[in-house]
């Protein structure tokens, strides 16, 4: 799975998990808590506290977040009476914007230094392949020296007799 998607989907699952698996003691209701501090009523973690209305309702597990009519995003705490929902959502959106960048260039500089060692290699089957080619040329003017010196000891130095009707 991909790596932007695993992590605020596995911090989801892991807050509903949370929100779920705690259940307020038995006869012991949020809406009870209504007229005490943030403090107590967040001791119970299905509670969330409305600094707005100072009043502590269940929170809306069916909703992810809190609807505005029941508390606005600014006002409501859960967990933390020092940090709301709203300044909540802003980090995971920076820090989730972080991780994208960081990705995209780490991922440009993987394609970089890969393209960067194909030219490497490209440069190093250029050198072999020209090396090749001097050792060819080489080898070619050393046979055409010695037809010189066979044509030459056998005295068929001369013109190429062919060579007038061409």
């Amino acid at each position: 799975m991909d790596s932007r998607i695993l992590l605020p989907a596995l911090l989801l699952v892991f807050g509903l998990a949370t929100v779920l698996a705690q259940t307020a003691a038995p006869g012991i209701a949020c809406e009870t808590k209504n007229g005490t501090s943030c403090d107590e009523c967040l001791k119970n973690v299905t509670c969330l506290w409305c600094i707005k209305t100072k009043s502590c309702v269940t929170y809306p597990v069916r909703t992810i977040l809190p609807p505005h009519a029941l508390c606005p995003l600014s006002e409501a705490r859960w967990g933390l009476c020092w940090m709301n929902f709203q300044a909540l959502i802003i980090t995971l959106a920076v820090i989730g914007g972080i991780i994208i960048i960081a990705f995209l260039i780490c991922l440009f500089c993987c394609c970089k230094c890969e393209n960067a060692g194909s030219k490497r290699f490209e440069d190093k089957m250029q050198r072999q392949a020209n090396k090749t080619k001097t050792k060819q040329e080489e080898r070619k003017s050393e046979m055409k020296q010695r037809h010189e010196e066979i044509r030459k000891k056998y005295g068929l130095s001369g013109q190429n007799q062919y060579s007038k009707f061409a």
